[in-house]
């Protein structure tokens, strides 16, 4: 045997051995102390982003803050992707980490929301890693038939950052200071330490045999047409609403956009394998389907996910922390699911039921929402929740799967990174998409909510009423929604009452003119005869008053004032003036319509007395219901295509098993070479 066999040989043996499940736990603990990173900072923020707007003064810039973390870290999902399977995947996901660390220590030293967003973007670059390379790396180390059974590992990650993000985010809100910082800024700096340890574990356990690199052409073009393509789309995606989608500046994003998308397909064509993603993928109907599958339950799952802590906070009044632990039927679901699902993958090698189960469970779980009222107990939120969370726990890691398995060694990382790559497309489309759907019809139906006249009758008699009006905690809904309201309509009660009174006393005063212009009354007593005549009319004027205007009170002077604290004449009052304010509402009054501005800012709602509150949560609740119709819609077309779903069964070896297999025979057929030129050589001996 030649020397250079033997040197590959003795390669072969040292990078090919099988992980052992040891082996194995300790690079899944190293990937979920990096996703536990990024899950943590998303809950963590998310609840605390009002106070850090208010601390900047920029609250209204915050959508531009979640903008910049979202379009960076969507964009380097496919480029992590591509590069480790060039460099490997270790050094990619500690480069992940390291910006991840250093875009959060930046992030702690903002000044303002355009800086807060800059350093956002460079968090966001780092979460493009953090998301997809721990998926890439299970694919590496695991056959896709024993993959499933570690999801539940990494779902439990998730599960713990749902539950304690926004335990944590709202202590550091919270506080003024901790050890002389603002205490918002601990909402990044949290993650130095916890980066610290993450890079520690993967630097000391996440060790990957290397495999030999096929090809160092990088797709810088296709790099930059993604952005290019992306960025432009994604902005108008989540700015649409207030740009306006056909104005100028939406119109030129949809041009530039789809040049962008022209020119990558164009670049991806022409690099072929070296392809950011190669359009190879897509001649595998399994991967085909599980992506356009994978986009539409993105869209309906992270858009109409948005709206369940908005309805558990505004119409059940929960705090951000207490709607953290009310969405625990729904992480609890996911898990059971996932470990189920895993299992019976693990066992039979097969996955079709999945797809199809989950998106019928997740149709299901929709519809349980759309059912939802302004009222509803919150028993039959959780019952939703969990149905949902069984069908996402049998989607997430089985589309994944499907890709995977769809493609070969080489390909593995671009197809992670690509799948996760088109369901945060759908998941960003379905956030601007239904976010933007609930907040345009929100408006008018409030305004709808006040067509009813048992709500809009009680909701007056709480605005008029003196002691609910000045009561603390309805003071901010008051002065943001009702005191127009009360002051223009008492305002025109009180000018209609005042030219009553008036012209009965200019009668009064007019008739004694004319009865001492006859000699009825001597001129000298036409003062006095004047000012009991005009008393008479007053008094006389102020019972007719008081039959039509129950809070009418009319003073001895002639002075119109309204008294609102007798519960009877409150009520016969607006009753009395329901129907013309329903018509001023309707009619889109000034003074009484509902504008988009009015709810960036929902606080009044915290603490109000019921009765003011109850049009904006019955509002809120027909704009989300109509929201989780879309949703549904889109996941049954899911559910639609999920039975096309061609699902070959899954292979039983790793892509390092598998790569081994390939060098070992290689390596056989060297030593049969080697072994056939010596006897052939013998043979020709003399």
């Amino acid at each position: 045997m030649s020397d250079i066999t033997r040197s590959r040989r003795a390669h072969t043996a040292s990078t090919d051995t099988v992980m052992t499940h040891r082996m194995i736990m300790f690079v899944i603990f190293g990937l979920m102390a990096g996703m536990f990173l990024s899950a943590l900072d998303q809950t963590v923020v998310g609840t605390s982003i009002r106070t850090i707007g208010d601390d900047l003064q920029g609250l209204s810039l915050q959508a531009w803050v979640t903008t910049a973390y979202l379009i960076v870290s969507t964009i380097s999902t496919p480029i992590y992707g591509k590069l480790s399977d060039i460099f490997g995947r270790r050094p990619l996901f500690l480069i992940a980490i390291l910006i991840f660390i250093i875009g959060s220590v930046l992030a702690s030293f903002s000044t303002s929301m355009v800086e807060l967003a800059a350093f956002r973007a460079i968090q966001g670059l780092g979460a493009g890693g953090l998301m997809s390379m721990p998926l890439a790396i299970m694919g590496d180390i695991l056959a896709p038939r024993e993959r499933a059974k570690y999801q539940g590992y990494f779902l439990a990650v998730f599960g713990i950052s749902s539950v304690i993000g926004p335990l944590v985010g709202g202590l550091f809100a919270g506080a003024s200071e901790i050890l002389f910082i603002t205490g918002w800024r601990w909402v990044f700096l949290i993650n130095v330490p916890i980066g610290i340890v993450a890079l520690g574990i993967v630097w000391r356990f996440l060790h990957i045999p290397k495999q030999p690199r096929h090809s160092v052409r990088i797709d810088w073009w296709g790099a930059t047409f993604v952005i290019v393509a992306l960025v432009p789309l994604l902005l108008v995606a989540e700015q649409g609403r207030e740009w306006g989608w056909g104005s100028p500046i939406a119109l030129a994003c949809y041009v530039v956009g789809a040049l962008g998308i022209l020119a990558f397909v164009i670049a991806e064509t022409k690099m072929k394998d070296d392809a950011l993603i190669p359009l190879k993928l897509f001649r595998s109907p399994t991967f085909s389907m599980a992506t356009v599958i994978g986009v539409l339950v993105g869209f309906g799952m992270f858009g109409a996910m948005l709206t369940l802590p908005l309805y558990l906070q505004l119409v059940l009044g929960s705090t951000p922390t207490q709607s953290g632990l009310e969405m625990l039927p729904m992480i609890l679901g996911l898990m059971i699911a996932s470990i189920a699902s895993g299992q019976i993958i693990a066992r039979t090698g097969r996955y079709r039921l999945f797809p199809i189960l989950g998106t019928a469970l997740m149709s299901v779980g929709f519809f349980l929402l759309t059912f939802l009222k302004y009222d509803s107990p919150y028993w039959q939120v959780a019952i939703a929740m969990l149905v949902i969370g069984l069908g996402l726990g049998q989607l997430m890691q089985t589309l994944t799967i499907a890709s995977q398995n769809s493609v070969g060694v080489r390909d593995m990382g671009v197809a992670t990174s690509g799948s996760t790559f088109f369901r945060q497309i759908g998941g960003t489309l379905g956030t601007a998409v239904l976010l933007s759907l609930l907040f345009t019809l929100m408006p008018s139906n409030i305004v709808g909510s006040f067509g009813d006249r048992a709500t809009l009758t009680d909701a007056l008699d709480a605005a008029f009423d003196p002691a609910t009006a000045s009561a603390p905690a309805n003071e901010k809904i008051m002065s943001s929604i009702y005191a127009p309201i009360v002051t223009q309509t008492t305002d025109a009660v009180t000018q209609q009452v005042q030219q009553g009174v008036q012209q009965a006393t200019d009668a009064a005063t007019q008739a004694v003119a004319q009865q001492v212009a006859a000699g009825q009354i001597p001129a000298a007593a036409q003062t006095q005869a004047t000012q009991a005549a005009v008393a008479q009319a007053i008094s006389a004027a102020s019972a007719q008053i008081r039959q039509q205007v129950p809070v009418a009170r009319v003073g001895g002077d002639g002075s119109v004032s309204l008294d609102f604290s007798d519960a009877a004449d409150r009520e016969a009052f607006v009753d009395g003036v329901a129907d013309t304010l329903t018509d001023r509402f309707t009619s889109g009054d000034q003074d009484t319509s509902i504008g988009g501005s009015t709810l960036d800012d929902t606080s009044f709602l915290v603490g109000a007395d019921a009765r003011l509150t109850k049009p904006f949560l019955v509002g809120f609740n027909s704009s989300a219901t109509s929201v989780y119709w879309v949703a549904m819609s889109v996941v049954l077309l899911a559910f639609v295509l999920s039975l096309f779903f061609r699902t070959p069964p899954l292979r039983s070896k790793s892509a390092l098993q598998e790569a081994a297999d390939e060098r070992r025979g290689k390596d056989d057929e060297e030593k049969r070479a080697a072994e056939a030129a010596v006897n052939t050589g013998a043979l020709l001996t003399p």
